[in-house]
């Protein structure tokens, strides 16, 4: 039997996943730490983007590339690591966040795609990404990540999920008109319904993982944009650089404690 038949078997909602010793998930487990880093790193990759693109002055298509670059390089390292390495991995889950929000904001604003046609291309390429995992693997369980072909779908899902919930938080914020607290106010709703059907209703813990991962994106950057941006449009006035610090303290803090924690075993 090959490693990946012994490390696990799941072709269905009642299927028993089964790892081998040596074959650790190389992705976290979800945990209230993981949304909080989750929901920093979404509303940091917002305002970090819009700082390096405008503030800096150096344009979308020279930010996104550079970020890119970083990323990939991240990724490789992650990739490397064959396991979960907190720093490593929650560095890769920023910087991703940072590039999918620069890959919705190309579109936009460098092609001039509408932001519901974006939205619509990225849930169809997210859709693309999950059927083929699972029509490769016969998972799409996040418990069992633990090859390099199931983590380049993981990661290749993430991305789009950014760039999604990108593409839907501004149409919802910017082209609906109903602002940033009113935007962020409206996924936060969502994803506690979502949380509720879990908990109450035994919704299927795979698709409410997902579906609160995409909705974290808007919810995070419609807070990040209502502390960051001018008032003059609908914003706090603190601005980029202490937006972006101030939640990449609380990221740096909570990945701290999860390596010391991780030590301590």
């Amino acid at each position: 039997m090959t490693l990946q038949e012994t490390a696990m078997q799941e072709t269905g909602p009642g299927a028993v996943e089964v790892f081998a010793p040596d074959t650790p998930n190389r992705v976290p487990e979800v945990t209230p730490g993981f949304w909080l880093i989750k929901l920093m790193a979404v509303t940091m990759g917002e305002t970090a983007a819009d700082y390096l693109a405008v503030n800096l002055g150096l344009g979308l298509t020279a930010t996104t590339l550079i970020m890119g670059a970083i990323l990939a390089l991240v990724l490789r390292t992650q990739f490397a690591q064959q396991r979960y390495v907190p720093a490593v991995y929650w560095s890769a889950v920023v910087l991703i966040s940072i590039v999918g929000t620069l890959v919705t904001d190309n579109l936009t604003d460098a092609f001039g795609v509408p932001l519901m046609t974006s939205t619509i291309a990225f849930t169809l390429a997210l859709g693309a990404t999950f059927a083929a995992w699972f029509a490769v693997e016969r998972t799409l369980s996040i418990h069992a990540v633990f090859t390099a072909r199931r983590e380049g779908f993981y990661w290749l899902a993430i991305l789009f999920t950014f760039a999604l919930g990108t593409a839907a938080g501004d149409m919802v914020a910017e082209q609906f008109g109903l602002g940033y607290l009113a935007t962020g106010t409206l996924f936060g709703l969502i994803i506690a319904s979502l949380a509720s059907g879990y908990f109450a209703l035994k919704l299927d813990g795979l698709w409410a993982f997902w579906l609160c991962y995409i909705f974290t994106r808007p919810l995070g950057a419609s807070f990040g944009d209502l502390l960051s941006q001018p008032q003059d449009y609908g914003g706090m006035g603190f601005g980029t650089i202490p937006t972006s610090l101030g939640f990449l303290s609380v990221i740096a803090v909570t990945v701290a404690a999860m390596t010391l924690r991780r030590r301590s075993f």
